[in-house]
C-alpha cells in the first residue's frame, strides 16, 4: 500500500508493506489525517524529540528515531476487516475515530505516527486497538471528526486551568493549539476569553470559535486588557480589593506558541498570582527568571496530550456543534502533495490546518 515515508529527513511517497490486524486489532482504511505542528517539528528533529520524551520518562519503545516512519496521529478511518478475538461492535464500513495508541498482542503500545512497526495515518491503512474506537456518528462530516485529537489537547489544558467562575483566560497564540483552547473554553461556559496572535488569518479564526476580544500584539500588548476586565495586576491593587470585600477571578494565560522567550514574557506580563498554562511545546532550551514569577507567586503549568474522556469528550462537543470547528480545514492533499503542504504550512496566512486524504489529487485551497 501507498504511505508517506519520513526517509532521511524528508517525505517520501512510497510503497509499504500490507497490515494483518492481529489479536483484538481492526484493519482501517485512512479517510483523513490532519498535519499537525508536531510533524512538522519531526520532520527535522525527530530525533532531539524522541532524546526529550525519553529524558522526561516517556520511555522507550524500541522505537528508532533514524529509521522509516510513517506520520499521522489526527486521523478518522473506516472499519475494513477485523482480527482474532474482536467482538465486532461495529460494522464494516463505520467511520472511527481512536486515540493514536494501537495495543499489541504481547502488551505493548505503539503510538502511531511515532512507530517504526505501524504506519499512521499518512498511509491508505492502519491498524487501530477495536477496543479504542470511537463510532463517529452519523451527519458529522469526516473532516470535522479527524479534529477530534487536536483539540482533545485543548480540552486537556482547560481541564488542567484553575479557573473560577469570573475568571479571565488570555490565549497567547492562535494556532491549532490555541484554537482549541479557545473552543474548549467556551464549551465551558468560560469568558471573557482574549486571543492574541500576529496573524490575521488566526486572529479570525479565534473569533470564529468564540474568542470575546482579539488582540493583534503588533499594535497593543493584551496584557493592557486585564485592568479593563476587572483584574488588577499589581499584587498591592489586588490585596486592596480584598480588604475591600471585592472580588476577581483568577488570570489564567495560556502560553500556545511554544518558542524561547515566551514564557519569560508572561512571567513578566501576566498579573500577579496568575496561573501560566504552558500547552506550546518548546524544543529548545529556554531561559527563565525564577525571582519574578516568586515576587509575583505566578503558578506554571505544563499540559500534555489528553484523557481518554476528554477525548471522547471533544468527539461528542464536536458532533453535537458545542464546538464548531467548520471551516478551520483550509486545504487538503493526497498523499503525493503531503511534503509541499508541509512547506506551506510555514506560513500562517496561508493556512489554519491541512487534511491528508490517500487518493485524493493534490490540492490547496
Amino acid at each position: 500500500m501507498r504511505a508517506v515515508v519520513r526517509r532521511n529527513k524528508q517525505l517520501v511517497c512510497d510503497e509499504i508493506g500490507e497490515l494483518t490486524p492481529a489479536q483484538g486489532q481492526v484493519l482501517v482504511k485512512t479517510l483523513a489525517c490532519g498535519i499537525c505542528g508536531s510533524d512538522l517539528h519531526a520532520l527535522t528533529h525527530m530525533e532531539h524529540m524522541i532524546e526529550l520524551g525519553r529524558r522526561g520518562g516517556g520511555g522507550d519503545n524500541g522505537f528508532d528515531p533514524s529509521a522509516d516512519t510513517v506520520f499521522g496521529h489526527e486521523f478518522c478511518a473506516e472499519v475494513l476487516e477485523f482480527g482474532p478475538g474482536t467482538t465486532r461492535a461495529l460494522k464494516a464500513g463505520a467511520r472511527v475515530v481512536s486515540i493514536p495508541v494501537t495495543l499489541t498482542p504481547a502488551g505493548g503500545v505503539e503510538a502511531l505516527g511515532f512507530s517504526n512497526r505501524l504506519p499512521g495515518g499518512f498511509a491508505e491503512r492502519m491498524v487501530l486497538s477495536e477496543a479504542l474506537l470511537l463510532e463517529v456518528p452519523n451527519g458529522l462530516p469526516t473532516d470535522q471528526a479527524a479534529l477530534t485529537e487536536p483539540f482533545a489537547v485543548g480540552a486537556h489544558a482547560v481541564a488542567k486551568a484553575r479557573l473560577d467562575a469570573n475568571s479571565v483566560a488570555l490565549v497567547v497564540g492562535c494556532g491549532p493549539v490555541g484554537l482549541a483552547v479557545i473552543a474548549s473554553l467556551k464549551a465551558a461556559g468560560h469568558g471573557p476569553v482574549i486571543a492574541a496572535d500576529f496573524s490575521p488569518r488566526r486572529r479570525a479564526a479565534a473569533e470564529r470559535l468564540g474568542a470575546d476580544i482579539v488582540v493583534d500584539p503588533a499594535k497593543e500588548s493584551p496584557h493592557d486588557r486585564w485592568e479593563a476586565l476587572g483584574v488588577p495586576k499589581q499584587r498591592a491593587a489586588q490585596s486592596m480589593m480584598r480588604m475591600m470585600g471585592k472580588t476577581f477571578g483568577r488570570p489564567v494565560v495560556f502560553e500556545c506558541v511554544g518558542a524561547p522567550g515566551v514564557l519569560q514574557t508572561l512571567i513578566e506580563s501576566a498579573p500577579a498570582g496568575a496561573q501560566i498554562v504552558v500547552a506550546g511545546v518548546c524544543m529548545e532550551t529556554d531561559r527563565i527568571e525564577p525571582s519574578i514569577a516568586i515576587t509575583k507567586e505566578v503558578e506554571l503549568t505544563f499540559v500534555f496530550g489528553y484523557t481518554p474522556e476528554e477525548f471522547a469528550g471533544t468527539l461528542r462537543h464536536i458532533a453535537e456543534g458545542v464546538i464548531d470547528v467548520s471551516g478551520l480545514v483550509t486545504g487538503a492533499v493526497g498523499l503525493e502533495g503531503v511534503a509541499q503542504a508541509f512547506t506551506d504550512l510555514g506560513d500562517p496566512e496561508a493556512h489554519v490546518k491541512i487534511l491528508v486524504q490517500p487518493g485524493l489529487t493534490p490540492q490547496i485551497g
